[in-house]
Parts: structure tokens; sequence; C-alpha cells
């Protein structure tokens, strides 16, 4: 792990990332810190950290795994990163510790820390979602952390409460969805997003019953066209052949737009439950949420959620804004009512569109990682 130290450096902070989202997300803070060739910055993260500082490791093509069975087949590798992170720690002993989401690896780093004494402030930049799986894990993180710079406005609260000094940045994707913007796309109500998310096993289980809603809504409105696309061409290849075998080729559009593009000119949609569905608010897309997972899996997930809903858009306005179809309800049927509801009702579109407006107005104005990057220079007194 690497160390740059830039002439008269002012303060000195190590970065942990473990997603290709938190790279992102930290290369964009780093790019805002002020002073920023005054820093010294070593750390773990992405390509994108890595190219911004030179110091930062890429260890995203280990550290970003998904599933209990994953994390536990390279428990041995967590194990040696993690101590030569704390190692690497207590050697140059930074003024600050970055932490970026990934809390598997950065909540039990942060114990490592205050455990064994570590003086400098460790700093978390978008909070772990404990606020719908774990809120007992917040009080453990009052005790932990120093400063919480959160990306939603009611996390702001949650955290005060335990005693937490919390600051709200706003969300990154306002900035994100500015880029992606184009005024000049018209939206076409004869059109229907079909986003069945951005992993192959997403695809496997929500496309199918996408295909039979699609087919059951050509029965009453056989002028709809449904336009969808993947995360690569791999993925979108494989939609391409579920379309072509239940023989909705000539109503289908494949992989010809992104899908940010999908969500602007579509007059609904139908979107798995992730980061695209807020993503589809910010663009105005009128849409349902569906999503599914295995049995148990959502048994558990059942006993576990401190939340009444699992789309973020609904969650903040507390109340079902966006309909959702969980589990045994994502189906064709199911979704093909609530898509031919949206489009059949104009008031019902607009009221949807109006309420995620709404919505996505609590996320801040933008510049999210430039208030982030301020709050972290302001806890370890930096001026500009």
């Amino acid at each position: 792990m690497k160390t740059c130290h830039a002439k008269q450096s002012l303060k000195s902070l190590v970065v942990i990332a473990g997603e290709i989202s938190g790279d992102t997300h930290g290369a964009e803070l780093l790019r805002a810190l002020p002073g920023t060739d005054g820093w010294s910055v070593s750390g773990l993260g992405g390509p994108k950290m890595a190219e911004w500082t030179g110091t930062i490791e890429n260890w995203l093509d280990e550290a970003a795994v998904l599933g209990l069975l994953e994390v536990l087949k390279k428990y041995g590798y967590f194990r040696e990163k993690m101590e030569e992170t704390v190692a690497h720690i207590h050697e140059v002993k930074p003024d600050g510790v970055l932490f970026i989401d990934y809390p598997g690896f950065n909540l039990r780093l942060a114990k490592r820390l205050r455990e064994e004494g570590y003086k400098g402030k460790l700093i978390y930049y978008i909070s772990p979602q404990v606020w719908a799986w774990k809120k007992g894990r917040i009080k453990v993180m009052a005790r932990l952390l120093d400063l919480m710079i959160c990306i939603f406005p009611f996390e702001k609260q949650l955290y005060e409460k335990s005693g937490l000094p919390t600051e709200f940045a706003g969300h990154p994707l306002i900035d994100e969805m500015a880029e992606v913007r184009d005024e000049g796309i018209v939206r076409d109500s004869n059109l229907v997003a079909m986003l069945p998310g951005s992993r192959e096993r997403e695809i496997a289980k929500l496309f199918p019953p996408m295909l039979e809603a699609a087919a059951e809504l050509l029965e009453s409105h056989p002028s709809l066209m449904f336009a969808t696309t993947g995360a690569t061409r791999t993925l979108t290849e494989r939609l391409r052949e579920m379309v072509a075998a239940a023989g909705l080729s000539d109503a289908f559009s494949v992989g010809e737009s992104t899908s940010h593009h999908i969500m602007q000119q579509a007059g609904v949609g139908v979107v798995a439950s992730g980061t695209a569905t807020l993503e589809a608010a910010c663009l105005g897309l009128p849409y349902c949420l569906t999503y599914k997972v295995a049995w148990l899996t959502a048994q558990v997930a059942r006993r576990v959620m401190s939340v009444d809903y699992l789309g973020i858009v609904n969650v903040m306005a507390d109340r079902e804004v966006v309909k959702e179809l969980l589990q045994n309800d994502a189906n064709g049927a199911a979704i093909a009512a609530e898509l031919n509801r949206l489009l059949e009702d104009t008031a019902a579109r607009e009221a949807i569109r109006r309420e995620i407006a709404e919505v996505v107005a609590m996320l801040g104005g933008g510049g999210a990682h430039e208030k982030a990057a301020q709050s972290v220079a302001a806890a370890l007194e930096v001026t500009a």
C-alpha cells in the first residue's frame, strides 16, 4: 500500500472503498478536497481512485463480492487485508480514515482501530443501510465514529439521535442524472420501459414475468412497444434471446438505447428494485417496482427489515408512491395490471410523477461530493 506525500502536506488521509460505486464516489470526493495537492492519501479502492491519486491500491477484483458464501470463500484474503490495512494505518498515523460504504469490512476495521488506540478521526461517507436491516448497529457506530456523512436526509436524524455528529451532503445521483438528462427527448405514451436489473440473476428472475406482462398488455394495447437493455453486452444479448424465445421481437427494442434514455422516453415502466428505481424517479418516469429473491432469503428479510417498503422512494415518502410487486406478486399478471392502470389513467401517471419529484427534491440540489469533501476537511480542521 503506497503513500503519496505531497509538498507542504496539510493533512493525511487513508480511504477505504470496496465496491465500484464507492470507488466512483471516493474519486469525486478526493478531487473536491480543498487544497488537494497538499494532502497525503493512501488506502484501498478501485481504478478511479487509483488513477486520481496514484497511491490508492485497486483491490476491487477481490473485494467486490456479493453474498455470504463468496465472502466466506475469501475469508483468508479479507483477514490478510485487514491486518495489512491496520498495520499501514498504525505506521503512517493519518489524521483521519475515511470509510466509503462497504460496511462488512469498514465497520470491522473501525472497531479494530478504536480497540488498538488509533487517535485520528474516523469518518464514514455513504451510510450502510442499517436503518433498513440492523438499527442496533447505529449505537455501535456512534461509539466508533467521529462523523457520519449521509446521502439521505432521514439518516441524519437517525444518527444524531444516537449522538453521532452527522452531515447530510445530498445524494450524488442528483449530479449524475443532471449529466444524462436530455430535455430534447419526448416521452412516447406507447413505449413501456422494462428494466430487470443489472445482474444475471435478476434478469433470470424478473425478465420472464416482464415478458408475460408484455404479452398480456399487447392483447389490449396492440400498438405498444417495449424497451430494455442490459448492463453489459452479454446481458443485453441474453435479454434479446429471451425476447425472441417469447416471440416478442417485433414489439421490443433491446439494447438500442441506454437505460437512462429509456427512462426519459418511455411513458411508463417497470423497474427492478435498486439504484435504477431512484434513477427512474430522478428522470421522471412513472413506474412500478418489482423484485424476487429465494423463499428463504425473503423469510429472513421480513424478520430483520426495519422499514415497511423496499423502494427508497417509498421509504423516503413513508408511503407507497410507486407500487411494489414483490415475491409472489412479481408475476406477469400483476405487472400487466399495474402498467395497464398507469397507461390508461392519466391522473395516476401525473400523481406519481408529481410525488416522485417531491421525493427527489429531498435529496438536495446537487454538489454532494463537494459538500462531503468540505465536511471531511472541516472534521480534520483544513481550510481552503
